[in-house]
């Protein structure tokens, strides 16, 4: 008895216990719930049947049934030039050619005497020959002027002095006495910084007849080693 009173209750909850199917707010509509009822109740339905969840989705999801169509005529020439704009091309697919360069003005004042052809389109024989005549005509010759003389600040020109000489570095045309003397020039003349100086030195204190500070052992008249022979020369010359 009480098996049989079951079946009737779990029959009754099963109606009334309406599952949401998977969707939107769509299904929640006294037509669905009439349909879900005869269903559950096993009777039949005459409306519209049941959307299954594939059919659900493409309506839901799927893509528009219009597409905009493209633009023609002007409005297609635009699109197509604001396109090309974009892309860095023309409308008929050329690149588009990059702006040129700035000329750099300092450039433009480099001479372009070396560049034949440049030079062949604007000068001929005659105007060479114009151009000369006009340098021979401008064209001045400096007289030559005597060498200044060299100043002495008090003290002996070396330069006159070694043109004035004639005799070879080492030819003893003076006396010279002591001992060691080779040693004792060789010692003082490491205090000077180049011949110049010390054969200025020599002269100022008596040379060369007198060699008072040892400068010139030998008694050829030049201290230290110093040489006329570059003076000499450069008069010939």
């Amino acid at each position: 008895m009480r098996f049989t009173l079951l079946i009737p209750a779990i029959g009754f909850a099963a109606a009334c216990n309406t599952v949401a199917p998977i969707g939107g707010t769509d299904f929640n509509t006294p037509s669905y719930q009439a349909q879900r009822e005869a269903q559950l109740a096993g009777q039949g339905y005459t409306g519209n049947p049941l959307l299954g969840p594939a059919e659900v989705s493409e309506q839901q999801l799927g893509a528009p049934s219009t597409v905009t169509p493209l633009p023609t005529g002007e409005n297609a020439d635009l699109a197509s030039a604001t396109a090309a704009a974009l892309a860095g091309t023309s409308a008929q697919g050329t690149v588009t050619p990059a702006p040129s360069p700035v000329e750099d003005p300092i450039n433009t004042a480099i001479s372009d005497e070396q560049d034949f052809g440049a030079v062949s389109d604007r000068r001929t024989i005659e105007s060479d020959a114009a151009l000369i005549e006009q340098n021979r005509q401008t064209y001045e010759v400096v007289a030559p002027t005597a060498v200044p003389q060299r100043g002495t600040d008090g003290q002996p020109n070396i330069v006159q002095y070694a043109l004035n000489t004639s005799n070879p570095v080492g030819t003893q045309l003076y006396s010279r006495a002591g001992f060691n003397l080779q040693a004792k020039a060789q010692r003082n003349c490491a205090r000077y910084p180049s011949p110049d100086q010390a054969q200025i030195e020599f002269l100022s204190n008596g040379g060369p007849q007198r060699d008072r500070k040892g400068l010139d052992p030998d008694g050829d008249g030049y201290a230290c080693g110093w040489d006329p022979s570059p003076f000499r020369s450069a008069v010939n010359n």
